[in-house]
């Protein structure tokens, strides 16, 4: 072993005379440890709201929609089967989609109303995994039966079976004036995809039901498709238009860009702020060695009469500060991995203990705080630790390696 590996590890080790030198090590070696850790931790956190908002926006939404010129189109049928003949295209779903108000015996509320085929909006959309009560195949043509999310049955005070009214914005014209289009739906279901948005404000009727109460013929508002990539989604809209230019489509990327880049710019944030934690830490790295130079000037002096080099003794000291590193930054790895991969059963004590919940579904669009650990994120964390470390020790290392022999033993 290299004798400047030797004295570096030597001198790591607390002796009678340096032990404050040995406990500001270790606080560097723990404040490096909890920088890393919670940076793991906060980023995994993201990653993981970030995997379940989409998740959960995509499977109410759509890959990619296909509109007509005007907002509507008139021959869908065609339009569905050329987009369901493209190679990353697994389904395509017509759909009918407005503004409306549905109105019960409690209270009334303003809602998007979405027409679909019941058969078909299965193959694109999860709703069917997430009825709370009945079936979306329950929407027969005709029958005028309407699916809510639970939270907005819970707001108008309905159960399965009960009667509401659909108040729809296009107006029939009277002597009297514009009289708004009333119809009676009946409650047939409800849904709870965990995704505010849809759980609270989402109405789903039959295609052909909404096409009479909203005044469309044969027409319809467009064609949902699901692919077989979902990140695939802006390559496959331009390839639609592309072959298709009487079309234009939008995928769930462009829809849904706003929250989808706050995530990702918050993420970077985040990033970069508890980065400086773990700066902070390392600059105790400095004091450390700072210290240790000072007092181990008589045996920097003795080593170098000794005929140790300049560059043996800057290496004894980037020993002593790349120990504090690699053992901060791997206990801060290791237990930031396991709090991530356990946050899900950790959060939930927590709140328990503290009495209130760190997710509200009405602000963060999901209830529960998910994690998702990426493996180019720990080691981005562990690398830029390493780095900021060995930074911190190459100044103390160089001042120890200019100490002058004879003027460092003059009074020993």
């Amino acid at each position: 072993m290299p004798y400047e590996l030797t004295v570096g590890l030597r001198y790591t080790r607390a002796k009678r005379r340096n032990r404050f030198i040995s406990f500001i090590s270790l606080i560097s070696m723990v404040g490096i440890a909890l920088g890393v850790m919670v940076l793991i931790v906060v980023l995994s956190v993201m990653n993981g709201f970030q995997t379940e908002v989409r998740t959960r926006i995509l499977g109410v939404a759509s890959h990619v929609q296909i509109t007509g010129a005007n907002g509507d189109l008139a021959d869908w049928p065609s339009v569905a089967r050329r987009a369901a003949e493209h190679p990353k295209v697994l389904a395509a779903a017509p759909f009918v989609q407005a503004q409306g108000m549905l109105s019960s015996d409690r209270a009334s509320r303003g809602v998007v109303v979405r027409g679909v085929l019941p058969e078909a909006e299965e193959k694109v959309a999860d709703f069917g995994r997430h009825m709370v009560t009945g079936e979306l195949a329950a929407l027969k043509p005709g029958a005028y039966g309407i699916v809510l999310g639970a939270d907005l049955a819970r707001a108008l005070g309905v159960l399965p079976g009960d009667k509401l009214a659909l108040i729809a914005p296009q107006g029939i014209v009277t002597p009297a004036g514009v009289v708004p289009r009333l119809k009676q739906f009946t409650v047939v279901g409800t849904f709870d995809v965990g995704f505010n948005e849809a759980d609270a404000g989402l109405a789903l009727i039959q295609l052909e039901d909404a096409q009479k109460v909203f005044q469309l013929g044969e027409r319809v508002s467009g064609v949902r498709l699901k692919l077989r990539d979902l990140f695939e989604a802006p390559l496959v809209a331009r390839e639609l238009m592309a072959r298709m230019p009487d079309i234009f489509a939008w995928d769930w990327s462009r829809t849904h860009a706003n929250l989808f880049r706050a995530v990702q710019i918050e993420k970077r944030m985040m990033f970069i702020i508890l980065t400086l934690i773990i700066a902070v830490a390392t600059f105790n790295v400095v004091s450390t060695l700072v210290m240790l130079v000072t007092d181990k000037q008589a045996d920097i002096a003795i080593l170098r009469t000794l005929g140790a080099a300049p560059g043996s003794i800057l290496k004894i000291f980037v020993v002593q500060g790349a120990v504090i590193g690699v053992l901060g930054t791997l206990i801060g790895v290791i237990g930031g991995v396991l709090l991530a991969l356990n946050v899900e059963t950790v959060v939930p004590v927590l709140e328990n203990v503290l009495g209130f919940k760190f997710l509200s579904k009405d602000v963060y669009l999901i209830p529960e705080l998910p994690s998702e650990v990426q493996l180019d994120d720990v080691i981005g964390v562990a690398l830029i630790s390493l780095a900021l470390a060995f930074l911190a020790t190459l100044y103390p290392s160089w001042r120890a390696s200019k100490v002058n022999p004879a003027e460092a033993l003059r009074y020993e």
